[in-house]
């Protein structure tokens, strides 16, 4: 860990150098890349810089250790101790803070939920887990943008994907990609039965133009009218956009503006950023690492998390947590579970590492 601090303090102050520099101080891309990297390291740095600190102080108390006065002897003891205490702290601290990162954490999020198994109330959930993400983002002060929006009669949605904008959206959405069941009593039940469905949740970190090159060549575009539920038109101009991904069959339609121009600009984000999940997934694969599957088919036996509405519990079968006051939850109280993620996802990121008790690669 020493070494690998002393390679971060002089990254650094090459940083620091760099942004003084007139080029960089010219060009506002780099200046943004260099404090973006610069407010990643400062808190490694400066907890590097109090862990040299303390380890000196502790030498000169340790020193002490021989001074003919019992009074000092005694006091040194005791503030070895603090300085100790501090030093495990510290070195807690630096150890999770030198765990790899996702590179993808900082992106903005494509979100898609499609109703799974249950009918109509399968699109009521659908429908109730995207408000619930709605609200969440509000709460963290994201940007919310519905790209694309599938209704059926009964008030839900069949599908409707949208984009998250906001500082590490990617990071604590990113662990509700999967199948999510429901069990409750729907209204239209007169006996008081509880039926279970599901709903299927994507999410997808915004790609970058450069990160994925698309021909035009491979692109079909299709134009239409759009429509609203039960079909019924809502625009007298073809200005829904269908884009299909020749080289894969991926097929991306959406028609919430009426401009066809920012359909078809929607359309090739969503488009872009499925063909970067699937680069990621193919090179993830021909590393030897185990491939995710965020959705899976949908059926009721394949799930994430499940929300019972009777018992008023909503439980993540990824780690076994189990949290109350689902009507809270629905409303975007959702850190009570991704905090949980984060935790158990920083503790196999630690465990990775295989570092001895001085923080140092065993």
């Amino acid at each position: 860990m020493i070494d690998r601090l002393a390679e971060l303090e002089a990254r650094y102050g090459e940083l620091s150098a760099e942004l003084s520099a007139p080029q960089v101080a010219h060009d506002s891309n780099r200046m943004a890349d260099v404090g973006r990297e610069m407010a990643r390291l400062e808190p490694i740095v400066s907890a590097a810089r109090e862990l040299a600190a303390l380890r000196e102080q502790l030498v000169a108390t340790h020193a002490m250790d021989a001074d003919p006065e019992e009074e000092v002897r005694v006091m040194a003891r005791e503030e070895a101790e603090r300085l100790a205490a501090r030093e495990a702290e510290i070195l807690s601290e630096l150890r999770v803070m030198l765990v790899p990162q996702d590179p993808r954490d900082e992106r903005n999020v494509i979100l898609e939920v499609r109703a799974g198994a249950g009918g109509d109330e399968a699109s009521l959930f659908a429908g109730d887990l995207y408000r619930m993400y709605a609200r969440y983002a509000e709460r963290r002060r994201w940007k919310v943008e519905v790209l694309s929006a599938s209704e059926n009669d009964s008030g839900g949605f069949k599908e409707i994907i949208a984009e998250l904008r906001g500082d590490g959206a990617f990071s604590r959405m990113k662990f509700e990609s999967g199948v999510h069941r429901v069990q409750r009593v729907p209204v239209t039940e007169a006996s008081g039965r509880i039926h279970t469905s599901t709903a299927t949740v994507s999410v997808l970190p915004e790609a970058e133009e450069v990160e994925v090159q698309i021909d035009e060549k491979d692109l079909r575009v299709d134009v239409y009218r759009s429509s609203g539920p039960g079909g019924q038109s809502v625009n007298t101009t073809d200005s829904a956009v269908r884009i299909t991904h020749l080289p894969t069959g991926l097929v991306v339609a959406i028609q919430d503006e009426k401009s066809q121009h920012k359909n078809r600009a929607k359309a090739m984000s969503v488009l872009r950023a499925r063909l970067y999940e699937a680069q990621q997934e193919r090179l993830a694969a021909e590393r030897g690492e185990e491939r995710r599957s965020q959705v899976g088919s949908g059926e009721r036996s394949e799930k994430i998390r499940t929300y019972n509405q009777p018992d008023d519990r909503v439980t993540d079968h990824r780690i076994g947590v189990t949290v109350h006051n689902l009507p809270g939850l629905l409303e975007g109280d959702l850190d009570r579970l991704i905090d949980p993620l984060v935790d158990a996802e920083q503790t196999r990121r630690l465990g990775s590492l295989d570092l001895d008790d001085d923080g140092d690669p065993a």
